[in-house]
């Protein structure tokens, strides 16, 4: 059996950030909402006890025109026994619609942030806290078109509106690394209603990348920041970190598989989406599903179990790809070094390259024992020395990147 290795400090500093800048106080001053609202009818109130059965219910509602679709880009593998091609899809579904306060919601995140109703701003706020108040659409049923050709149906969703299924994909891509897939839904329907596929061969190498505060500006140890670089700011990139994985990925090549890993709910994926196509490498952007019409929810995923949470999709993103070699980047606000120092100890010779950015501001970083030597040496223990490196210029990995990959090309 695999062994785990749990390095609980992580665990600790968390609890100790969210006290000390007073997360709870925030979380309960914002809403959550109940998808039993007087708006659904007992249709939807059946659809929705169904939707416990997941893959087993017997009736999955189809998409409708006032539905809102979102298809997730994915990454296909081989079968280490088939050899066949399989990815798992990822599609949500909701109401374009709010049984929601929406101005109430709205005027309780823009309180938060001293945002005055007048602002230039508001319209900005009430445009991203959309997806956080939209109805949910559980048991739905997307159909979808894969490579022109290929149909596939994704579900029934789960009672948050969520549904994931491993599908086997025909063996013919035509060469080409990114292949699309269409939703087939009745006109009106909106979202994002393409995905594209990367297909990730065997071997070669891999990145897997934490989002906030590693390549976007989060703050995600201050409630206050998050609330604002989440719903009001223009978001920002991490500096140098464009330049730093550009130059990885002209050392990698483009047929390695990116994966973006971050604690961050689905419900953030259209604008982290946009944000990776404007900045970075294409790749996989894997998020928590845990926080569906649920303001506060976006607040507790970003800083409440984050280790087991992303060391749990590492190991599926080993069990799809294990021969590759994997390049790790995080941050210190967080429990990223933690969760790589175990996912390097329970897969030896995966991982080849751990990356952490000293994050200094204080509002992102929390507490000052985050970036603590000892810290460091704690959840790197056993690591090789020249395998792990914290660095606060990006610039400065550029020869730790290109060497390791001369070491093994």
């Amino acid at each position: 059996m695999m062994a785990h290795y749990k390095y609980t400090g992580a665990i600790d500093m968390q609890y100790r950030a969210r006290k000390e800048r007073r997360f709870e106080e925030t979380e309960q001053a914002l809403p959550t909402f109940s998808p039993f609202t007087p708006a659904l009818s007992p249709g939807d109130k059946a659809r929705y006890l169904l939707s416990y059965l997941g893959k087993n219910n017997p009736f999955p509602r189809p998409i409708s025109k006032g539905d809102t679709v979102w298809l997730l880009d994915n990454t296909a593998y081989r079968d280490a026994k088939t050899g066949k091609w399989k990815a798992e899809f990822t599609s949500a579904a909701f109401s374009q619609h709010s049984s929601c306060p929406v101005i109430d919601t709205v005027g309780a995140v823009a309180g938060k942030i001293d945002l005055d109703e007048n602002d230039p701003s508001y319209p900005t706020v009430q445009e991203r806290i959309r997806p956080f108040i939209q109805d949910i659409r559980p048991g739905s049923q997307v159909k979808v078109l894969h490579s022109g050709k290929t149909p596939l149906k994704l579900g029934p969703s789960g009672r948050n509106g969520i549904s994931s299924d491993i599908k086997i994909l025909p063996d013919g891509k035509d060469g080409a690394l990114l292949v699309p897939t269409f939703a087939e839904v009745p006109r009106g329907v909106d979202g994002i209603l393409e995905m594209k596929t990367f297909y990730a061969e065997p071997e070669g190498w891999g990145v897997i990348s934490d989002i906030d505060d590693t390549i976007k500006i989060t703050q995600t140890s201050d409630p206050i920041g998050i609330l604002r670089t989440t719903f009001l700011d223009k978001p920002e990139v991490c500096a140098g970190m464009p330049e730093l994985y550009r130059f990885i990925q002209s050392l990698i090549q483009d047929t390695s598989p990116w994966f973006y890993l971050s604690a961050s709910p689905y419900n953030l994926y259209p604008f982290l989406r946009d944000f990776r196509q404007q900045y970075f490498p294409h790749g996989t952007i894997i998020l928590r599903d845990a926080s569906w019409m649920s303001l506060p929810g976006l607040l507790t995923t970003l800083t409440i179990g984050t280790e087991d949470y992303k060391v749990d999709r590492m190991e599926k993103i080993h069990s799809w790809l294990p021969k590759r070699k994997m390049i790790c980047i995080g941050d210190s606000t967080q429990s990223d070094p933690e969760a790589y120092g175990e996912i390097y100890h329970s897969y030896p010779g995966w991982v080849k390259v751990i990356l952490i950015r000293k994050v200094e501001d204080i509002a992102a970083i929390g507490i000052e024992a985050k970036n603590e030597p000892e810290r460091f040496e704690k959840a790197f223990k056993d690591v090789p020395r020249d395998v792990w490196h914290v660095f606060t210029d990006a610039a400065e990995c550029e020869k730790l990147i290109q060497d390791a990959v001369a070491k093994s090309p």
